[in-house]
């Protein structure tokens, strides 16, 4: 008695659910795909510095940059602005370049003005600026 001989089929893959299920992960990936964004701005609260050390006396007292906030920014205790201010730290090391600049910028000041500070100081061509913060009063 003879049987009758089936073909033997060779393996095959069903590349047709494949290209569907590639499909939908490249869909979730492009969905869930975080793209670069601008990066939010935040308000720092900058902490105290316990560990910092006073300067040694130095022979010129620094001209100081003190920024409280947006709206009061002073040079050596005169009022300027950001866009003038360039200008005004030319002019006062043209007339006593021996004196350093020093920068104060108070815990509340934005830190976008802050910026805008430095970009001022680094226009008017002052690289090293040394800064420093109120000293912590003493707990009764």
């Amino acid at each position: 008695m003879r049987f009758y001989a089936r073909k033997r089929r060779s393996p095959a893959v069903n590349i047709v659910s494949l290209i569907d299920i590639l499909a939908i992960l490249l869909i979730f990936f492009i969905v869930t795909t975080t793209f670069k964004k601008n990066p939010p701005q935040l308000q720092i609260n900058l902490p105290d510095s316990k560990a910092a050390e006073t300067s040694p006396a130095q022979r010129n007292e620094p001209l100081v940059l003190a920024v409280k906030n947006a709206e009061e920014i002073t040079l050596d205790g005169k009022p300027v602005k950001i866009p003038g201010l360039a200008a005004a730290l030319r002019t006062a090391t043209v007339a006593n370049p021996s004196r350093p600049v020093a920068l104060q910028a108070d815990r509340e000041a934005p830190f976008g003005v802050v910026v805008g500070v430095l970009d001022a100081l680094k226009a008017a061509g002052i690289r090293d600026i040394p800064a420093f913060t109120q000293p912590e009063p003493a707990n009764p």
